[in-house]
């Protein structure tokens, strides 16, 4: 049994991983300002946030085997609207997190973002691929730059301090709990409520679409691996589907069909502070060789799943939708 300490354990991904480090069998502490999930499992937890290091050093102490660092502002609609929170988390965080680990011994997992890459034309990326960004004066960029300074903390820890961590990538997770403020989420929670779904532009855009119990799966992975120690590794389905693509197949398997979808001028809505991508394809190679990991789960099966959750779950229906993603 591992002690584990998972920073943004009521998030999203991070309530999916904690409760697989429970599954496990592992003693599993929470550090998140939040809180969790209605069906998430039972764990210790310590109220606080990552940019405060104190209160961090009461969670990270020696004796805790791994840290799994996933604590960070994530949604497009609130990198708009909160640019320094997502820098302070994202950076600040990230450094207090790595100093304590670093001083309890422990191993570090840091959770990034496929957003790093930001418009690189050239894809599949690859985990060394070059980033391609608009302007500072850009919103949208914030949250890209922010978790590549992180990833450059987490290797400078690793090569000047001999701290054991790994980066995961994630690309355009989904699953059950997700908040219904990302394209998937979002058009099912308004699908299961008989409303419109929403289109951003022509919905030409791809992405691949990966489902969050085949992102744990590499969590974990990458955090038993000594060969990925020091490593960074991508972690999504390589299957590219357009965002009108994906939004018809989450009102088919929702079903009945309900309204057509409202189109949204992201320009006109959201000005110079936001620019989309056209594409964002990973290259998996790496983590299939390394890690001996692939995305195990279609769409249409990853969607039927979270579709029977979400008729189960009727707390989650009740959020709110206002997201940008």
């Amino acid at each position: 049994m591992a002690r584990v300490v998972v920073t943004g354990g009521f998030g999203f991904l991070g309530g999916h991983l904690a409760d697989a480090l429970v599954r496990q069998g592992d003693d599993v502490l929470v550090y998140d300002s939040g809180e969790p999930a209605p069906d998430q499992a039972e764990v210790r937890r310590l109220r606080g946030d990552v940019r405060d290091r104190d209160r961090l050093a009461e969670a990270i102490t020696e004796g805790v085997d791994v840290v799994y660092h996933l604590a960070a502002v994530v949604g497009v609609d609130r990198y708009l609207d909160r640019p320094l929170d997502v820098i302070d988390i994202n950076f600040e965080g990230t450094r207090n997190v790595l100093e304590l680990a670093a001083r309890a011994g422990a191993r570090v997992l840091a959770a990034s973002t496929s957003e790093i890459f930001g418009k690189n034309p050239e894809v599949p990326w690859a985990e060394d691929a070059d980033r391609l960004l608009g302007s500072t004066a850009t919103d949208r960029w914030s949250y890209s730059s922010s978790k590549a300074l992180a990833e450059h903390l987490v290797f400078a820890y690793a090569r000047q301090h001999r701290l054991p961590a790994t980066i995961v990538r994630y690309f355009n997770v989904y699953g059950p709990r997700q908040r219904p403020a990302f394209v998937i989420s979002r058009t099912l929670h308004r699908a299961l409520r008989g409303l419109p779904p929403v289109r951003y532009d022509d919905g030409l855009q791809t992405r691949c679409f990966t489902y969050v119990d085949d992102a744990v799966a590499a969590t974990l992975l990458a955090a038993r691996s000594e060969r990925a120690i020091g490593e960074c590794f991508n972690v999504g389905s390589t299957a590219e589907t357009t965002v009108k693509e994906a939004i018809d197949l989450v009102t088919e398997v929702a079903g009945p069909s309900g309204p057509a979808a409202v189109s949204v001028d992201t320009g006109a809505r959201l000005g110079a502070r936001y620019q989309d991508l056209p594409r964002r394809v990973p290259d998996t190679r790496k983590a299939a060789g390394v890690l001996g990991w692939h995305c195990a789960t279609g769409l249409r099966d990853g969607l039927a799943r979270t579709v029977a959750w979400a008729r189960a779950n009727p707390w989650w229906l009740a959020q709110d939708d206002s997201g940008t993603s």
